[in-house]
């Protein structure tokens, strides 16, 4: 098949491959989206030793630095190695990786690949110093390594070598985060795998599994979205409901406290600030509730914004789209119907649901959105707006707040056809628009703009739109 998407990645490992001199770099993002796939397909008849940490999803079964040691060594004999034992530590570990590279060295580039790297470090195994004495004291001096490591906890991926204090510090060469498909890289998956379906359906399947390639693998070929949805999450033995507490406890160790965060952020769609998350969790202030925040943003689970129209107060909101929908329709899902979603398809929960999902799907393309507005290379900020007045209370979807003196209000709708408006919405879109012009500088202009599933049909009340976006635009 091939690998989808990913040109730039690609590009860049293929550059770094071609240097004549060791390099270090880190391939990290959330946990299913595809960092080991990039990595064995790049370098898939290249790879000079490839080792996976061992997962430390099941607890009780309380993986140990001899455990690690253990698979390490296997790895090692697995390529070759030979006359040597398993390795008591960290650093006779890595000395053997370094005779091993020696044995095998043909004056050619070795790629080294470490897979889930901070699952290996283990509670006081020392890991750390001794990766730091492997690079920097051999691997570094040599001129043909390529050390690629990957890691789904991702905090930990940033704390220990991009921004390490140590012996790392400065060391590794590049970073490579891997995000989620696009809605077009989707489509360019399904109609890999010869899965039939339209852009409607497929901007529903990012709306539950956010464009993560491992779950749309699962997707099976002439089955509908919904059927694949039941199957994946929804029948008896599905292959993702244990997903959302394999995803935490796979990435931290104190993963109670995590998913204490993300269940209340769940609750808000706006988010709440830090002071709030504390009060409504229990959790204490201090490095430990600085620990978790900053694990949950650079793992992708929950994004930091300040709210238009205000500088100062920062808010946390959920913005993971399978943990959202898990939260909402897995966890308290207790019939056990295996054919819920198609049953409920056309509910009015499921309506707003969609309706909702559809906002945060607009955010996570605003990339796309821009250049549908020819505005790609001006700066902005967006965010959603709620504000109250005398008469009544604004929710704006979307506001595009740009550099060049115009603030696009954007309205959300997901519908299954042309959007249409009448004279009520109307009214209420002129006095959104006269409230955020009481709210904005006088140099500044307000664009209406209506970015709907199909598009706007032209009517009497379709002049103050300025701009449309559309499904297909997304997908561009």
């Amino acid at each position: 098949m091939g690998i989808i998407g990913r040109k730039n990645e690609i590009k860049e490992l293929e550059r770094i491959y071609s240097s004549d001199h060791s390099e270090f770099v880190a391939v990290y993002g959330r946990r299913r989206v595809g960092k080991t796939y990039l990595v064995k397909e790049v370098f898939k008849d290249r790879m000079t030793f490839w080792h996976t940490g061992l997962s430390p999803y099941d607890r009780e079964k309380k993986f140990l630095l001899r455990d690690q040691l253990q698979t390490f060594y296997y790895s090692l004999q697995d390529y070759g190695l030979t006359g040597a034992s398993c390795p008591k530590s960290w650093l006779e570990a890595f000395r053997l990786l370094e005779k091993l590279l020696v044995q095998k060295d043909n004056g050619g580039r070795q790629v080294v690949f470490i897979d889930e790297l901070p699952w290996m470090d283990t509670a006081r195994s020392r890991f750390i110093p001794a990766l730091e004495h492997f690079w920097n004291g051999w691997a570094a001096r040599r001129d043909n390594i390529m050390l690629v490591v990957c890691g789904s906890a991702t905090s930990w991926i940033e704390d220990n070598l991009i921004n390490s204090k140590g012996g790392l510090y400065n060391r590794l060469n590049h970073k490579i985060k891997l995000y989620p498909f696009t809605l077009g890289e989707c489509e360019d998956y399904f109609r890999s795998k010869e899965i039939q379906m339209s852009r409607y359906d497929i901007a529903q399947t990012y709306m539950v599994f956010g464009g993560i390639p491992h779950y749309l693998s699962l997707f099976e070929k002439g089955f509908s979205a919904s059927q694949n949805i039941d199957k994946l999450l929804f029948e008896k033995n599905a292959k993702l409901k244990d997903e959302f507490d394999r995803l935490f406890g796979s990435l931290f160790k104190n993963k109670e406290e995590h998913v204490k965060v993300v269940k209340l952020l769940a609750q808000r769609r706006g988010g709440y600030t830090r002071r709030e998350i504390l009060s409504k969790t229990g959790i204490k202030d201090g490095g430990g509730a600085s620990e978790i925040l900053n694990g949950l943003l650079a793992s992708d689970f929950i994004a930091a914004y300040v709210p238009f129209g205000e500088s100062r107060i920062e808010k946390y909101k959920l913005t993971d789209a399978f943990c959202t929908f898990y939260l909402n329709f897995i966890e308290s899902h207790k019939k056990n119907d295996p054919e819920y979603w198609q049953k409920n398809n056309r509910t009015p929960q499921l309506n707003t649901w969609r309706g909702y999902a559809f906002e945060d799907l607009c955010f996570s393309h605003i990339l796309q959105i821009k250049r549908t507005l020819g505005i790609a290379g001006v700066s902005s900020t967006e965010s959603a707006w709620i504000v109250e007045t005398p008469e009544k209370k604004h929710q704006m979807d979307m506001i595009i707040n740009r550099s060049d003196n115009v603030v696009n209000l954007c309205e959300i709708k997901f519908y299954g056809d042309s959007f249409v408006i009448d004279k009520r919405y109307d009214s209420v879109l002129r006095s959104r628009v006269q409230t955020l012009i009481n709210q904005i500088p006088k140099k500044m202009t307000v664009h209406l703009t209506m970015i709907a599933s199909f598009g706007l049909r032209h009517n009497e009340y379709s002049g103050q739109i300025q701009s449309v976006v559309t499904l297909d635009d997304l997908f561009l």
